[in-house]
Formats: C-alpha cells, sequence, structure tokens
C-alpha cells in the first residue's frame, strides 16, 4: 500500500544525492506521490536535473528564497503545473561560515539578518504564498537541529535561526490548522550534507552520537525521510505544531 499515492510534494533544499532533501524526496516517491524540485541557481541546477529524472519529478524551477519576486513566480508555476499540492518540504538553511567560525558575541549583523531570512523566514514566506494552493490535510515540514535549544560549539547563529524556525513552525501551525494543514518540524542529528560541512567539529559531534546516543548509532538520510513520510501521510493526521527528533535519542542524554 502506498501511503501516498496521488499526492503532490515540493521539496525545497536538494542541494546534491547527500542531501536531507534528497532522501525525503526518494521516499515520498516511493510512496507514490508527484513530486517537483526547486533549485538556487543555474550553478545548483546542473546537480537537480539529474537528480529530477531520477525520480521522474513533475518538474523543477528556480528558487531563491533571499528574492521576494521568485515567492510569487513559485506560485504561479505551482499552480500552473499542479493547481493544488498536499506536502511542502522545507529543507533550507544558510549562515556565513565566519558567524559559525567565530565566538557568537562576535556575529554580524548583516550575518544574522541572512541566517534568520533563509533558515526561518523563508518557511513563514513559502507557507504564505502557498498554503491556499494545498489541499485540507496537507503537510508543511522543516527541518531542524537540536542546536535550536541547547548550545552546540560552532553552530552559533545557525542556532538562533533554527530556534527561530520552530518558533514559526508552531505559530504557522496555529494559523494554518483551521485551513486543514498541519505544520511540524523534523529535529535530525548531524548527517555529512553539504550544509553541515560548514559546521566546525562535525566529526567529533558524529564520534558523540555512536559513543553515547542511546542506539548508539548515526542517523542516515532514510531514517529522517521515513518520519517524514509519516508527517506527510494520514497516519500523522492528528500531529501539528510539534518538533520531531529523529537523532537515535541524543536529545535525551544530559
Amino acid at each position: 500500500m502506498e501511503l501516498l499515492k496521488g499526492k503532490k510534494a515540493l521539496v525545497l533544499g536538494v542541494a546534491n544525492d547527500m542531501s536531507i532533501a534528497w532522501g525525503i524526496t526518494k521516499a515520498l516517491r516511493a510512496q507514490g506521490a508527484h513530486v517537483a524540485l526547486t533549485y538556487l541557481n543555474e550553478n545548483l541546477k546542473k546537480r537537480v536535473e539529474p537528480l529530477a529524472l531520477e525520480v521522474e519529478a513533475d518538474f523543477i524551477t528556480e528558487m531563491d528564497v533571499t528574492n521576494d519576486e521568485h515567492y510569487a513566480q513559485l506560485r504561479k508555476t505551482v499552480e500552473e503545473k499542479w493547481g493544488k499540492f498536499d506536502i511542502l518540504v522545507h529543507s533550507l538553511a544558510f549562515a556565513d561560515k565566519n558567524d559559525l567560525k567565530s565566538n557568537f558575541t562576535d556575529t554580524s549583523r548583516e550575518g544574522f539578518k541572512m541566517a534568520c531570512d533563509i533558515s526561518a523566514f523563508s518557511l513563514v514566506g513559502l507557507s504564505h504564498h502557498l498554503h491556499d494552493l494545498m489541499n485540507p490535510g496537507g503537510s508543511i515540514m522543516a527541518m531542524t537541529y537540536h542546536g535550536s535549544v541547547k548550545v552546540l560549539k560552532g553552530y552559533n547563529v545557525m542556532g538562533v535561526a533554527k530556534a527561530a524556525l520552530e518558533a514559526s513552525a508552531r505559530y504557522l501551525a496555529d494559523d494554518l490548522g483551521p485551513k486543514g494543514l498541519k505544520v511540524n518540524c523534523i529535529s535530525a542529528g548531524p548527517i555529512r550534507t553539504l550544509a553541515a560541512s560548514g559546521v566546525p567539529g562535525l566529526k567529533e559531534y558524529l564520534k558523540a552520537i555512536e559513543e553515547k546516543a542511546p542506539m548508539r548509532k548515526n542517523v542516515s538520510q532514510d531514517d529522517v525521510a521515513g518520519s517524514a513520510v509519516y508527517l506527510a501521510s494520514s497516519l500523522s493526521n492528528g500531529v501539528t505544531g510539534q518538533v520531531l527528533y529523529v537523532d537515535s535519542g541524543m536529545s535525551i542524554i544530559a
């Protein structure tokens, strides 16, 4: 039985085949969903196009979440290609490497604004422009990390941005619940992705999880993707405004 047969899923954040968003895309497709992907710019389009072919994506389209015009264009494209859709996956985050390498007190104003704009406001902007194209029972989900609630060296301003993302998801859940939409976050354990490579100390985090997490192993794309399928499906119809941890239990360890 395909849990998402006939559903349509728009996925933002596929950069390459190591992306969490790519694992989610494959899992949604395997459960019967039609998928569409976005890309940031022409350079990344070259990476996304072959992946889109692999999952027989209905379409791909450019989307830079720092560009107001792109939100309106994305809405127009989705409406023209699909009319209505069911699943929105937000797997976007960015911070200046200098703001991750330095002390948090040295965070620049522009770096702070950029991290929160790309990593958090984008969920609000996407929800604003697309929610009325989503069918009742639709699911919006965003990827977050435990650095939103605990201090992790080297995560710095990204932790603040992820905290803003999680708070935004709760307020969006309250706004969109009466429209039949659910909004949730998945807090994934560290995975070797293009985005994670910019975080100092990644190797140490991965090693610590293998040694200390209850399950004594790091999580994979597939682990996160399975939870995304759950949130996208009717199995989670009573779940909204939540942060679902997929981290081998590391977040419960003192």
